[in-house]
């Protein structure tokens, strides 16, 4: 039997993927921070991506289990929304420590679990290559950065013989969607200096995120990659016209555009009364 690890496996798209590649015969590493209870083929090892030692504790663990992987799949992550003027520093180290090095920890420790013709699949974002909106720009970041360490990764791994993809999926049915609903909503709640911004914001969100695919169908597209033999760099899917069209204009026409939508309007001053008094 061959195995795969799949990071993030009990969240929306990780768990439909570990499903679809159970049912090709797959013996699944289960890796998340709280996982289930142990079914067939399916082996949960709870990990904290943020902690080296967790991820070398996992590694020693799935070393018990198999010492070859056909692949990693990744899709651990968390969403932020903020500003970058107002957000904790603990909060955004922590979106990089999960989104990015959390990553970066996987893929290190478990690199001698991988032989030639191993995949790597990295989830991203379709925000990666475009330019960040206001209060997504942290998640977005993160993701983008991720993006980058993708194609380095890809750059030096090839001379190993594995191989790296990029997965770039639009927005997703998942818990995900909803935790990035109750960001926007604390975040309008919280915010000192973008009240009206926000709320207006909150609106331009929620017409993109209705536009959203089914985890399995990810999950199906994850398969599939990890199947292929000959293999494109980036795989993206569901990608959004809006912001598609938006990223077409140049960046002072971009940013001329959602300070129009964004602004605060000035109130109007009441007219004085000009009459004569009876």
């Amino acid at each position: 039997m061959e195995y795969v690890l799949v990071t993030g496996a009990y969240g929306g798209m990780g768990s439909a993927t570990v499903d679809a590649l159970v049912k090709q015969g797959y013996g699944v590493i289960a890796l998340d921070n709280r996982v289930g209870e142990k079914r067939e083929n399916v082996y949960p090892v709870q990990v904290d991506l943020t902690d080296e030692e967790s991820v070398k504790s996992a590694f020693c663990t799935v070393k018990g289990i198999t010492d070859t992987l056909k692949g990693i799949i990744h899709f651990a992550g968390i969403y932020t929304l903020d500003s970058f003027v107002e957000i904790t520093e603990e909060r955004l180290v922590r979106a990089f420590n999960i989104n990015v090095f959390g990553t970066y920890r996987v893929n290190k420790h478990f690199l001698p679990l991988l032989k030639k013709d191993s995949k790597i699949i990295i989830t991203t974002s379709e925000l990666a290559p475009l330019d960040p909106l206001p209060f997504t720009g942290i998640y977005a970041v993160t993701k983008s950065t991720l993006d980058k360490y993708a194609y380095s990764l890809r750059m030096e791994l090839q001379l190993l013989g594995i191989k790296v993809v990029v997965l770039r999926p639009g927005a997703v049915k998942t818990t995900l969607l909803g935790d990035s609903t109750r960001e926007l909503d604390v975040f309008c709640d919280n915010t000192k200096l973008y009240p009206v911004n926000a709320g207006r914001f909150k609106k331009i969100v929620n017409r993109v995120e209705s536009r959203n695919v089914p985890a399995e169908k990810v999950a199906k597209k994850a398969v599939k990659i990890l199947n292929k033999k000959h293999l494109k760099q980036v795989y993206s899917m569901n990608r959004n016209p809006l912001l598609l069209l938006l990223n077409v204009l140049p960046r002072k026409m971009q940013t001329w555009a959602i300070k129009q939508v964004l602004k605060t309007k000035k109130s109007k001053k009441p007219a004085e009364n000009g009459g004569n008094n009876d």
